[in-house]
């Protein structure tokens, strides 16, 4: 069943703006994180180990290499592409560095833009300045702000090294330089319920934020929560709850906001649980049937 009839999908979003099929294509720019250099903290946000995303061989290869590779694995060639910088902290470096990095991503003619993830914390405004030079251009520009939750108590908990404050303070510096925000939302962390993903909904959606990301908690291997997993103190969401909780935050998501996922996978063996993980169409295809079934993106504020 196909997902856009149901929600704005980034791929229903970009296939509008640009007449034609444009899929991100992740590259890794060596970066690390101030939450474990020592900068901000050490060891890491509790649930992360980058290798459940980036392939290792990723990290040897330049921009442009990891591009041809990628796009060397699709089978439909006539597309273009946003080069997506995803692994850990991608504006956590000297400007130039970063100016480097992407430049090399946009020397592909292919190239129609960029997604960068970063945490709210690493965001200064000389690269703001320089995404919206990029966005001057007519490329397509995302921000992507792994916030995670808009819970004080359970940012600590997880050891993001932040609070929610600073999520709000880094998308108010993004719109003053006509930025898309996207915010990563991750369901089932530690301590939380059904009632908290709402209200992080309900925070990022006060922000005038232009997209989301769901996720739903995976444990990797080698992160932190992996112990806790395995000594049998942490449960993961069963993909029955994890749709029905997506579903929920999606029907009360404005329609002009982009959902840039509603799901996610891991690659094994890094992916320790929910086993469902492994294949992300599960998931994708439930949430697009209960769609059809209870109504799509925006139709619960529809009754209000």
């Amino acid at each position: 069943m196909q997902l856009d009839l149901y929600v704005n999908t980034l791929g229903r979003h970009l296939k509008q703006n640009f007449s034609g099929r444009v899929r991100k294509l992740s590259v890794d720019g060596d970066f690390t994180c101030p939450n474990r250099d020592g900068s901000i903290g050490k060891g890491g946000c509790t649930f992360c180990n980058v290798d459940a995303f980036v392939k290792p061989q990723q990290q040897l290869m330049s921009i442009g290499q990891q591009l041809e590779a990628r796009k060397a694995e699709l089978k439909h060639k006539d597309i273009r592409y946003l080069a997506y910088f995803q692994a850990y902290t991608s504006t956590y470096a000297e400007v130039e560095y970063l100016r480097g990095m992407y430049q090399q991503a946009l020397a592909d003619d292919s190239v129609v833009g960029l997604c960068i993830g970063t945490r709210p914390d690493c965001v200064p405004d000389a690269v703001l300045e320089m995404l919206a030079e990029y966005q001057a251009q007519g490329k397509e520009v995302w921000l992507e702000l792994g916030v995670q939750t808009a819970h004080d108590h359970t940012l600590k908990k997880i050891n993001r090294g932040h609070d929610f404050a600073a999520f709000q303070q880094a998308v108010a510096r993004a719109h003053q330089h006509g930025l898309n925000v996207c915010a990563h939302l991750i369901l089932g962390l530690p301590g939380e319920q059904p009632e908290h993903y709402m209200q992080s909904l309900k925070a990022v959606l006060a922000e005038d934020i232009a997209g989301i990301k769901l996720h739903p908690l995976h444990v990797v291997e080698g992160s932190t929560m992996a112990k806790a997993w395995q000594a049998g103190r942490l449960e993961t969401m069963t993909q029955q709850h994890y749709v029905e909780q997506a579903v929920k935050l999606i029907r009360h998501t404005p329609a002009h906001v982009v959902y840039h996922r509603v799901s996610a996978h891991a690659r094994p063996p890094v992916l320790l649980a929910p086993n469902w993980c492994q294949n992300k169409w599960l998931a994708l295809t439930d949430i697009a049937k209960k769609l059809a079934a209870e109504g799509p993106q925006g139709s619960a504020l529809a009754t209000k």
